[in-house]
């Protein structure tokens, strides 16, 4: 398993916290600080869609202009997502051969059971 966000966010912590309590391995990419390259971010537009990728909530979607907002397609969000990694929900768990995005602790635990 591999899990990709950026340190310092709190939803990324509270799932690290959720992994390492529940004694599961995982591999740790920090994607603001060890990059993310096109093919990967590919990979995850693919299997979980760019829309759910996207953090329209966060801080630095609030800031793009509303011109880039209003206009926003697939092809302009991967361009975005690539420049301005923060702006990708977090976490992203790669976990056999699946993506998903965000982390909640019931749907964890069921998918993660031993």
């Amino acid at each position: 398993m591999k899990l990709y966000g950026i340190r310092n966010c709190d939803t990324v912590k509270k799932a690290r916290k959720w992994l390492d309590d529940a004694g599961i391995d995982y591999e740790f990419h920090d994607f603001k600080k060890d990059g993310l390259d096109a093919g990967q971010l590919g990979h995850w537009e693919q299997s979980a869609g760019w829309e759910v990728l996207l953090n329209r909530r966060g801080t630095t979607w609030r800031k793009l202009p509303d011109e880039v907002r209003d206009n926003i397609t697939a092809q302009s969000a991967h361009r975005l997502m690539l420049d301005n990694p923060s702006i990708i929900k977090r976490p992203v768990v790669e976990h056999g051969d699946t993506v998903s995005v965000g982390f909640n602790a019931d749907e964890w635990a069921e998918r993660f059971k031993h």
